[in-house]
């Protein structure tokens, strides 16, 4: 378990050291799949990330510096254990066009207040939905 942590945060390290190197216009992410429970501060500074695949990780709480990133419009959390989410500030995302949170366990209150505060596509499963197996 030890040594699959230590590739996941390798290949983490690389992969937003490639973004910021990078300098693209069209900025994503692709850290799918990688046993992520957390992401590095050093996310806060793509400050023109347009996309980051977060999904199939190991999230339980929304990675709240992703709300600071000012050009971000694609989220996908799919397939993580997120519960709670901080609507307001998805909401106030200038940039944000569609966030995907399938196959969470998503608190009742998430899916009650969502909706009418966003004005961007948020994708759910249907409460109690499970991910389909790899």
């Amino acid at each position: 378990m030890l040594r699959k942590m230590g590739e996941a945060v390798a290949t983490v390290a690389r992969k937003v050291n490639e973004t910021v190197e990078s300098g693209s216009d069209t900025l994503e992410l692709r850290l799918e799949g990688n046993f992520l429970h957390r992401l590095p501060n050093e996310v806060s500074t793509l400050q023109h990330l347009k996309a980051i695949d977060l999904s199939r990780n190991q999230f339980h709480d929304f990675p709240e510096q992703l709300t600071t990133l000012p050009e971000l419009e694609t989220i996908n959390l799919e397939e993580n254990e997120i519960v709670d989410v901080p609507v307001e500030k998805l909401a106030a995302m200038p940039a944000l066009r569609s966030i995907n949170l399938r196959f969470n366990p998503l608190s009742a209150e998430v899916r009650v207040i969502a909706p009418p505060l966003i004005k961007f596509d948020m994708l759910m499963s249907p409460e109690g939905a499970r991910a389909p197996p790899p």
